[in-house]
């Protein structure tokens, strides 16, 4: 293994070089009988490679399939069917061998990441030279293929970032984000957007939503057969969503806090003055839905909000365990990072959206990498991917604060060891009605981190886990194909207990939750005829001038 490891090394930059031995000193093998079983079965599975090149009939490598090979040439053609399977097996030793090392858990799972993007980077795939499909291309178009390919790096190069979908095909208002509604709030960091109705009558207590503030809102708002946003009004709930503010460098100094009262606290004051009802309902997705559980925290100490129920979609409450993104914060990082932003300054979301791209680095960069600058091909249009490649900068301290509190500290799932403004914190008192979605393939909110979520609340709370991942776990409209979703009525204590007691549904998971919802919402009544309110008029249409700007070039 340690020579494997040393021909990585020559490959990386001085800074992942340097990481990666600190890593490797601290790596202590496994047991001599695992280790002596694992080089057994690596060196037969080579032995059984060069057999099926050579002798007709030989058994078949024993291989998962792998999306990266699908192609016919990297079976048919033997050097590239030897190419291929060769790194897959190798790639596997490596996995299995640093899998078998004793290590603090933490540095293990650190090390295991670094291999895992060390073995992606030096797939045969990426390289036209031992790239079959790369080769067939270039042939049959006379090389014109590859001269696409470099203006398409260019072109990369010149924005900052790999493109992942053709960002011309979509314009804001017009394909995504265009569910008519109109900004009825702005301040320093965000807009309040509340949306048309689109039934004759409305329920009388209103929906607010609160997205994350790393990428834009209209994920939640994509195309019309997908938006979430038009689901909601079509079911007749009066709906607001807050729009983040792409930050800028005049105010780099904004924190946690200033996101609590300018983008909480007051969207839910508009929300029920415009609706002109007791209570609201709110609902938050991924580190929005932190920021709200924060902010309902705060309240509860004084003046509790006037919020009928809670509904969390891929929120972290519990940071015990955040999966793969976990490998990137440790005390060092953190600390620098708040050494950056002492006094203020961006988080830019390149870098954020970057760092976001490693956890499916062959999915987010080489397939992207090898499909335009190899192949020529340009990006198909995609609305999540728009969205995705979309970021938003952040203020720094708050970036910082939630990287110290949250991720490294885990300080908000505690009673009282979290303080906004002197006030300290504790979930329990948040005493509402809560829904709770997590996605079964979740790589930034692992599910089962998600659930720890009810034992926090301090009302009982509906947990349901939906298929897929992140993003499309959540983005699942009732058109879908072959969506379903676990449910369980019963008030397990531990996600593994709930696993084994869910039922399957059919269906998404937005027509269980807009049931649900019904039961919070008041009794109907005669829909508005348009947003606003004397104290809250329109300041312009939908979508809204916050969410057009754009990080280009950054």
């Amino acid at each position: 293994m340690q020579s494997l490891i040393e021909h990585f090394l020559r490959h990386l930059p001085d800074g992942a070089c340097a990481e990666f031995r600190d890593l490797l000193a601290g790596f202590e093998s496994g047991s001599d009988a695992a280790l002596r079983a694992l080089e057994e079965n690596f060196y037969r599975d080579h032995l059984a490679l060069w057999r099926s090149l050579t002798e007709p009939g030989a058994a078949a490598v024993p291989l998962q399939p792998d999306p990266r090979f699908s192609a016919p040439d990297w079976r048919e053609l033997p050097y590239f069917r030897y190419l291929h399977q060769s790194y897959l097996l190798n790639a596997r030793f490596v996995a299995e061998r640093v899998a078998l090392g004793q290590q603090e858990p933490a540095k293990k799972r650190r090390l295991e990441f670094l291999v895992r993007q060390f073995l992606d980077a030096l797939s045969p795939a990426n390289v036209a030279a031992t790239n079959p499909e790369v080769i067939r291309l270039a042939t049959q178009t006379g090389g014109e293929s590859l001269a696409r390919g470099m203006k398409l790096l260019a072109t990369d190069m010149a924005r900052g970032r790999i493109s992942l979908t053709d960002e011309n095909a979509f314009e804001l208002g017009r394909d995504l984000a265009s569910t008519p509604g109109a900004v009825v709030l702005e301040n320093d960091v965000m807009q309040l957007i509340q949306y048309s109705a689109t039934t004759a009558r409305v329920f009388k207590r209103p929906l607010l939503i609160v997205p994350p503030f790393i990428n834009k809102y209209y994920v939640l708002d994509l195309q019309p057969e997908n938006s979430f946003v038009r689901y909601c009004t079509q079911q007749g709930f009066t709906t607001f969503v807050v729009s983040w503010r792409n930050i800028p460098e005049e105010l780099g100094t904004l924190t946690w806090n200033d996101y609590v009262e300018k983008g909480v606290h007051r969207p839910i004051h508009a929300a029920r003055t415009i609706a002109g009802a007791d209570k609201i309902n709110v609902l938050g997705f991924c580190v929005g839905g932190t920021l709200l559980a924060t902010a309902l925290a705060k309240a509860a100490k004084s003046t509790p909000e006037p919020v009928a129920s809670l509904t969390l979609l891929a929120t972290l409450l519990d940071f015990s365990d955040t999966g793969e993104i976990g490998v990137y914060v440790d005390r060092p990082f953190v600390e620098k990072t708040e050494r950056e932003f002492q006094h203020g300054g961006l988080m830019p979301g390149s870098r954020l959206a970057a760092t976001f791209a490693t956890l499916r680095a062959n999915d987010l960069i080489w397939k992207p990498i090898i499909d335009a600058y190899l192949k020529g091909q340009s990006p198909r249009a995609f609305d999540l991917l728009y969205w995705n490649a979309d970021s938003s900068n952040l203020p720094g301290p708050l970036y910082a604060f939630y990287l110290r509190n949250m991720y490294l500290e885990n300080r908000l799932k505690r009673a009282d060891r979290l303080a906004l403004d002197n006030v300290a914190l504790d979930l329990g008192a948040i005493r509402l009605p809560s829904y709770l979605f997590a996605a079964k393939d979740d790589h930034i909110v692992p599910w089962r981190s998600a659930f720890q979520s009810v034992a926090l609340l301090g009302a009982p709370s509906t947990f349901v886990l939906g298929s897929s991942g992140h993003v499309a776990g959540v983005v699942s409209p009732p058109a879908s194909k072959a969506r379903h979703f676990w449910t369980d009525a019963a008030q397990q204590n531990t996600p593994e207990n709930w696993r084994k007691t869910a039922v399957r549904q059919e269906g998404t998971w937005w027509t269980h939750w807009a049931n649900w919802l019904t039961s919070w919402a008041g009794p109907k009544t005669k829909a508005p005829i348009t947003p606003g309110h004397p104290d809250f008029p329109q300041v312009e249409v939908a979508p809204g001038r916050y969410v057009r700007v754009r990080n280009e070039g950054k």
